[in-house]
């Protein structure tokens, strides 16, 4: 399927942590169509194995593959999971970019900074908090540009400042929470003069 050449470019470009001899299902193909299940609410490696299984032959006849069943659930989690996230982002980011590019003036672009708490991403038998992005929003483009973990110990304000010098934004209009409008001392507060007292 031609339309989706380009994103299955991008896709290849993601390092496989399989062995050669270990890749029955291509990772890009793999990537696109638990994408595509998640897309239509699919939220577990079993829904993403359901997915495949119902919509086999209509993708294969699409993109060409040969693919006799869907891969297991336990082989997706194995492929999902061994995945760098870094690269997945890097590779994310520079399809979100091609699109930008298209679909938008450089001069008129809006980035919306802002902070999600992933659902369900918390484990109480571990004693973790729920895991938090923040992400970079083209409202001209309807795109999410990129997106940048806030570390446990943080909060937005550091995890913005280093989105913001990861992009390419130095035209755009950029908007954040009242979270970021803070004074930043430009010099140190004067110092207090002690008055001596004699006994």
């Amino acid at each position: 399927m031609q339309s989706f050449d380009p994103f299955l470019a991008v896709l290849r470009e993601i390092p496989d942590p399989r062995r050669a001899e270990g890749m029955l299902y291509k990772l890009p193909y793999v990537l696109l169509f638990a994408i595509l299940a998640v897309v239509t609410g699919g939220n577990s490696f079993r829904s993403i194995e359901t997915f495949i299984r119902v919509h086999r032959h209509r993708l294969n006849t699409a993109f060409g593959l040969r693919w006799r069943r869907a891969p297991a659930h336990t082989a997706i989690r194995y492929i999902l999971q061994g995945l760098n996230p870094q690269d997945v982002e890097q590779a994310f980011r520079r399809h979100a970019a091609g699109l930008r590019d298209n679909a938008t003036d450089p001069l008129r672009r809006t980035i919306s900074l802002d902070g999600k708490t992933l659902r369900r991403s918390f484990d109480n038998f571990t004693d973790r908090k729920a895991a938090q992005l923040l992400h970079a929003f083209d409202t001209e483009a309807g795109l999410v540009l990129a997106h940048i973990d806030i570390d446990e110990k943080s909060n937005e304000i550091p995890a913005a400042q280093r989105l913001l010098g990861e992009l390419q934004v130095a035209q755009s209009v950029i908007t954040l929470d009242a979270l970021h409008c803070q004074k930043k001392p430009s010099r140190p507060p004067p110092r207090r003069r002690h008055r001596l007292s004699s006994n």
